[in-house]
């Protein structure tokens, strides 16, 4: 197996494991309230998301920024609790409520990228293609948050248009339990 083919293959089994749930739960929580015919909105948002993540990926990666990595281990549940109350608070129709949640998906991409940055760089150690590997994994991570935002979109789809739940019920309730989630982790990781 070549290099890029490694690292996207780590950064696509990173974000999609199990045992590393924070970041599932976020990007659950985060497409959670949309349908698939609002994909425009989740790609809008997700892309922001991604932007943030891959900026401070990046910064890490070359040490222009060093955050203890107790801090971002307690703030990546923060971010998850924040946006399920945000869900939990959010009226559908408001366009500019969308507005903001791209900004804040943007925010919060920042603080999950430097999460990412520790695994990627305990792997990396001293290589010389670095910026491969960076893209490589960057990308992995990618096709793994797509998988989650249509297993998300696809767990809508069946609970809210074929089954019939209230869409605000299911809101609710999934929102509820990813915020119970996060809660718990956050009260654990807090770094004082």
């Amino acid at each position: 197996m070549n290099d890029f083919a490694f690292y996207f293959r780590e950064g696509l089994l990173h974000i999609a494991d199990w045992k590393g749930y924070d970041h599932i739960l976020f990007v659950a929580a985060l497409c959670l309230p949309y349908l698939f015919r609002e994909w425009k909105r989740v790609l809008i948002m997700v892309t922001a998301f991604t932007l943030g993540h891959s900026v401070t990926l990046a910064l890490s990666v070359f040490e222009r920024i060093l955050v203890s990595s107790d801090w971002i281990e307690f703030l990546i549940p923060v971010t998850i609790l924040v946006t399920a109350v945000e869900n939990l608070l959010r009226n559908p129709a408001d366009r500019q409520h969308s507005r903001w949640r791209y900004g804040l998906a943007l925010v919060f991409g920042l603080v999950h990228g430097l999460g990412f940055s520790n695994y990627l760089k305990s792997m990396l150690g001293k290589s010389e293609q670095i910026v491969t590997e960076l893209l490589a994994f960057n990308l992995g991570l990618e096709a793994g948050q797509l998988l989650i935002v249509a297993l998300v979109l696809l767990s809508t789809f069946l609970f809210v248009q074929v089954m019939r739940t209230n869409r605000r019920d299911w809101l609710l309730f999934i929102s509820g339990g990813i915020f119970s989630l996060s809660l718990v982790m956050a009260l654990e990781r807090i770094p004082f």
